[in-house]
């Protein structure tokens, strides 16, 4: 189960703890650390991934980022949150919540990725796992969404291992390193049970 605390000045949004991970939304000094991790992990991540920018792993890239979550996150229109090994504190990767629809819908997208040493050590299944009660909870959101390419069965495991639904596929969905690419569709509702 996850713990939500009250952010401290010093903290940017939700932090959420689950015994295995820490999520907490991603600040400034972040940036060394997920720079070299996302560096490390570039192969292993541009076949899931929208076309990395030249500069993506620049500083200024890293800090127009960060505006961007947290504006996202003032307007409720999504959450970004980075995720770190509550044992060591290392990063091992990155969590998003975006798209958060109000009104008669009632949810959200959930996006996530891994550095490649830190892949299939179920990080991401604990993250995702911590994610559901703030998502349900207190966000109040009705329906957590997510997709991925029909090739990413590491993806469709872990989802369909916390509970997401299969719902269908949706023909060239997203654009991924730099193509229009199918999606599988799965979804959890807030009446689904989580693994």
């Amino acid at each position: 189960m996850a713990l939500l605390r009250a952010a401290t000045p010093s903290d940017f949004g939700p932090v959420l703890e689950n015994g295995r991970v820490v999520l907490r939304t991603p600040q400034m000094s972040d940036y060394p650390a997920w720079a070299e991790l996302r560096g490390s992990s570039r192969e292993f991540l541009v076949p899931w991934e929208p076309r990395w920018a030249p500069d993506e792993l620049s500083r200024s890239a890293f800090r127009r980022r960060i505006r961007h979550y947290l504006r996202d996150m003032r307007e409720d229109m999504g959450y970004a949150l980075f995720v770190y090994d509550a044992q060591s504190d290392a990063l091992v990767g990155g969590l998003t919540l975006c798209n958060v629809r109000r009104g008669v819908t009632q949810s959200c997208t959930l996006g996530y990725w891994v550095g490649v040493k830190f892949a299939k050590q179920g990080y991401m299944t604990a993250a995702v796992r911590a994610i559901v009660p703030f998502v349900f909870d207190s966000l109040e959101l009705h329906r957590l969404e997510a997709a991925c390419l029909p090739t990413n069965t590491a993806s469709m495991r872990l989802l369909e291992r916390v509970g997401f639904k299969r719902e269908g596929l949706a023909r060239r969905y997203l654009r991924i390193n730099g193509e229009w690419r199918d999606h599988v569709l799965y979804a959890l509702l807030e009446t689904d049970p989580c693994g």
